[in-house]
Order: structure tokens, then C-alpha cells, then sequence
């Protein structure tokens, strides 16, 4: 079957699932914001076998993803449903994490918030958004391939942009989700955890 293949998924699936195993739950019910070719969706649980992995993404890439996870799951818990963060067709919660890879810098930036408050009124006290990806801090990018990623995806569209951790942090905190971990993983790619404290 020839699926869409991300290279970048395939490496970076192991160090995520690393800093996954000290902050998830063996049998927590994680909802995947973008899980777009599906691999991480996959492997993640494939490796954690008690997950109950909810995988999401637009209406247009959900015929992929939905044979990824037919073809490759051999029936572990994986549900796929479509998901638009712009709209309010939301699944029902509760999670016990929400988790989401290279998204944000491509997702316009005006939807971040709008993710951020959805993760709150989804997740349970103390459960966790788990957001991997680049970000800077405050237009310090933590490389130079960062800085030219950058300067690429706004050239592509100026509502694309890698985000300011800082920034991501005080919107989280205004909807009760407290960043816990801030995690480097290589390729220059970090992952940020917020607890959500009530």
C-alpha cells in the first residue's frame, strides 16, 4: 500500500516515545491533534500497548490516515476522527493527554490559542498537553536551521512561523495549563508539557 511517508516522523518517533514513557500513564487516553501520515500514531501504540489513542487531523487526510491505522495497527486501540482546530466540532473529552507534533508552526498562529483553551476543557486535573516541535525563545531560534526553517515556512505563507515558547506558555497559563517539562530532542526540535492544574 503506498502511503504517505514522513521521514522526519520516522526519525523522531524514538526520542519522543523516550520523553513520552516518564509523562504518560500506562492506559491514558490520548487525543492526537494532526496525527497526519499516522506513523506516530503507530508506533506509540505499538510501544505502549494500554494506550487508547484517539488520531485526528482534516477532512482531507483522513482517507491516509485511516489506512495507515487499518493496515498497521493490527487492532490496537486507535480510533481516527476528523478534526478542524478552528471549529467547534471538538471530541468529548475527558483525556488524559492531548498531544500534538509540528503543528503549530504551521497552523496560523491566531489558532494556537484556540487549541490551547480546547486541550484545557478536555484534559483531566493533572493531565497533560504534550507539544512537540521548534520554537524559539523570544525570537532566539536555538539554531541556525531553525532560523532558515523560519525565514522558509514565512516565505512559503507569513502565517506560518516557528512560535516563541514564552509566548505559548502565558496563553497556556491563562487557561489553567502549567508548563511542567521543556524537554530538547535533536534535530534542534524541543517538547513542551503543560499540566493542567485544576
Amino acid at each position: 500500500m503506498n502511503l504517505p511517508f514522513s521521514e522526519a516522523c520516522e526519525r523522531n518517533k524514538i526520542p519522543i516515545a523516550d520523553a513520552l514513557e516518564q509523562f504518560l500513564p500506562g492506559s491514558a487516553r490520548v487525543l492526537e491533534i494532526g496525527a497526519g501520515t499516522g506513523q506516530h500514531a503507530v508506533y506509540f501504540t505499538r510501544r505502549f500497548a494500554e494506550l487508547n489513542w484517539l488520531a485526528t487531523d482534516r477532512a482531507e487526510n483522513l482517507e491516509d490516515l485511516r489506512a495507515r491505522v487499518a493496515s498497521e495497527t493490527d487492532g490496537r486501540q486507535v480510533e481516527v476522527r476528523e478534526l478542524d482546530v478552528s471549529k467547534d466540532h471538538w471530541p468529548t473529552g475527558p483525556f488524559d493527554a492531548i498531544y500534538t507534533a509540528n503543528t503549530l508552526h504551521i497552523m496560523p498562529f491566531e489558532l494556537t490559542p484556540m487549541l490551547l483553551e480546547h486541550a484545557s476543557d478536555l484534559l483531566v486535573p493533572g493531565g497533560q498537553l504534550i507539544c512537540y516541535g521548534p520554537f524559539h525563545d523570544q525570537g532566539v531560534h536555538t539554531s541556525e536551521s531553525n532560523k532558515a526553517f523560519d525565514q522558509s515556512l514565512k516565505s512559503r505563507n507569513p502565517r506560518m512561523g516557528i512560535r516563541d515558547a514564552n509566548e505559548i506558555r502565558q496563553i497556556a497559563r491563562s487557561h489553567g495549563l502549567e508548563q511542567t517539562a521543556d524537554l530538547s530532542l535533536p534535530a534542534n526540535n524541543r517538547l513542551l508539557i503543560f499540566t493542567k492544574n485544576h
